[in-house]
């Protein structure tokens, strides 16, 4: 394993969540928070559509095991094109039930909502982010993403530590080993139907993972109200560094925003949907065919968000690169081997930063002469 992270982070921790509560009725919020410009919500910069009929593509993960072909080859076809167009869309029927979606999310909000002293025996550290959180990267007098998390490892059983997870409220142990098992079920069933639409064997993408021996954590973020809102962001922009995630919102209430050419789209949850995303290393493995697209969450001073970001990962110590199946001399190879271990200290140290980790991926265009 790789020993490179810092062990400790470069300033003092403050809790967003105790910050909020601070500044009850204030106008203001402090300038490590104020994003640039450019960076802002509303900038001119960052187009927003909020239009209606626009949104992610909402797919009825049933019609893949259809007894009727033609179900099953157009939802097939609308998991393709949302994989190649967006890079994010929104199941439903998925097999997970909708209980165990709601406990899972309830009960990390009972945990946020504890006594302080209570959530700081699990603070966290830049070595593994394993704990409870309020920033990413470890770059001195970073500007600051208005959240708290607690990141947790399912995956490689190695890492996965009960004790680093907590322990009240008292099913919360229980209730977050049951979501996690759903869910590796539900993405090894998504990665079958990722590698069928790239005309390849369904395992493929599973094996470029490491098999079954793959990586599975947890980011719970909680997003307090925010008196200027319009300043700051819940989430930079970044695109997320491992396969597929797959996002369970806070009910109906928007915050994610994903970019579609240069405007900012609003996602508008739909019910009991997993919201699910392509990942840098599903856009290495299929050679830039899958999309791995930049996001970020935006903030409101009327209500706090709790969401539960799921993350399954290759194996962290194989080398990915593109599948050689999908590399031909129409379309080399477009990225060079890391090993996801190395990519994601890589972004560890660096913090959210759009797609320029991926872009730095990129291997140099074949010689003409």
């Amino acid at each position: 394993m790789m020993n490179d992270s810092p062990q400790e982070w470069p300033e003092p921790i403050i809790r967003v969540q105790s910050l909020s509560e601070s500044i009850k009725g204030s106008n203001s919020i402090p300038e490590r928070y104020i994003k640039p410009i450019s960076e802002r919500p509303n900038s001119n910069n960052n187009m927003i559509s909020d239009d209606d009929c626009i949104n992610i593509p909402i797919i009825d993960l049933k019609g893949v095991y259809s007894e009727d072909p033609k179900i099953r080859a157009l939802t097939l076809n609308k998991i393709s094109e949302a994989c190649k167009e967006w890079g994010f869309f929104q199941v439903v029927n998925h097999g997970v039930s909708h209980e165990l979606m709601d406990m899972a999310r309830e009960t990390w909000r009972e945990f946020f909502h504890m006594p302080m002293e209570e959530k700081q025996k699990y603070a966290n550290s830049p070595k593994t982010y394993e704990g409870y959180g309020s920033r990413l990267g470890v770059e001195k007098g970073a500007i600051l993403d208005w959240s708290d998390y607690y990141y947790l490892h399912f995956l490689p059983f190695n890492l996965k530590d009960f004790n680093k997870w907590p322990s009240h409220p008292p099913s919360c142990r229980e209730v977050v080993d049951e979501y996690g098992r759903e869910l590796v079920n539900l993405c090894g069933r998504l990665m079958k139907v990722l590698s069928k639409n790239l005309g390849l064997e369904e395992e493929c993408l599973q094996n470029g993972f490491g098999g079954e021996d793959i990586g599975a954590c947890l980011r719970v973020n909680f997003y307090p109200k925010c008196p200027r809102p319009e300043l700051t962001l819940g989430l930079s922009s970044h695109s997320d560094p491992g396969g597929i995630t797959l996002l369970l919102p806070d009910h109906n209430i928007p915050g994610l925003q994903v970019r579609r050419g240069h405007s900012w789209i609003t996602v508008k949850p739909s019910p009991h949907a997993f919201i699910v995303n392509i990942g840098d290393q599903i856009q290495v493995l299929s050679n830039g065919i899958y999309k791995s697209v930049e996001h970020r969450v935006i903030v409101n001073s009327n209500e706090e968000r709790v969401s539960l970001a799921f993350f399954y990962n290759p194996k962290s110590d194989i080398p990915i690169e593109p599948v050689k199946e999908l590399v031909t001399k129409e379309r080399p190879s477009l990225y060079k081997a890391m090993t996801y271990e190395k990519y994601r200290l890589f972004i560890r140290l660096k913090g959210p930063s759009g797609k320029s980790h991926l872009e730095s991926l990129k291997s140099p265009p074949p010689s003409t002469n």
